[in-house]
């Protein structure tokens, strides 16, 4: 049996999660992110996978209400990628980037407590080499860093 809790979304706009079997709300749905549960939204009529509209409608949400996390510029440039060459490259990109800081948010909230100054010194330092290592390999894939002396050189 997988791990992955399945979420059934009916044709009355109500989802169901089969975990618990019970009706929820999409502020659930978003409980269940926030806590970094693994889950699939299917639609109950053609078994369609609506996780990534579900994510979506939170989003909006959250933009709407409160404080927002993207800008009207940021989001423009982020639709201007859709279509474009660079459209897989610069997803692979957002993952990664929000994939790098996730992990230096955790180790931040692991060390903190043991020594804040030298622990903000070495997160500092070790974020300085993994952004220039995935600049590196970003370049590399993109096919725009063509010389390999200046990798040699550091």
């Amino acid at each position: 049996m997988s791990d992955e809790r399945i979420i059934k979304k009916y044709p009355n706009r109500r989802l169901y999660d089969t975990e618990v079997s019970k009706y929820i709300t999409v502020a659930d749905v978003r409980a269940l992110v926030m806590k970094g549960a693994k889950f699939r939204v299917m639609d109950t009529t053609n078994e369609e996978d609506l996780t990534r509209s579900i994510l979506l409608q939170i989003m909006l949400e959250e933009e709407s209400a409160g404080q927002p996390l993207f800008t009207a510029n940021m989001l423009a440039q982020i639709i201007r990628f859709y279509g474009g060459t660079l459209h897989g490259l610069f997803a692979r990109y957002l993952e990664q980037s929000l994939n790098v800081f996730a992990k230096q948010q955790h180790q931040v909230r692991e060390t903190l407590a043991q020594d804040p100054l030298e622990t903000v010194a070495r997160m500092t330092q070790r974020s300085v080499e993994m952004w220039a290592d995935f600049q590196k390999e970003f370049l590399r894939a993109a096919g725009l860093q063509t010389d390999s002396k200046s990798d040699q050189a550091e």
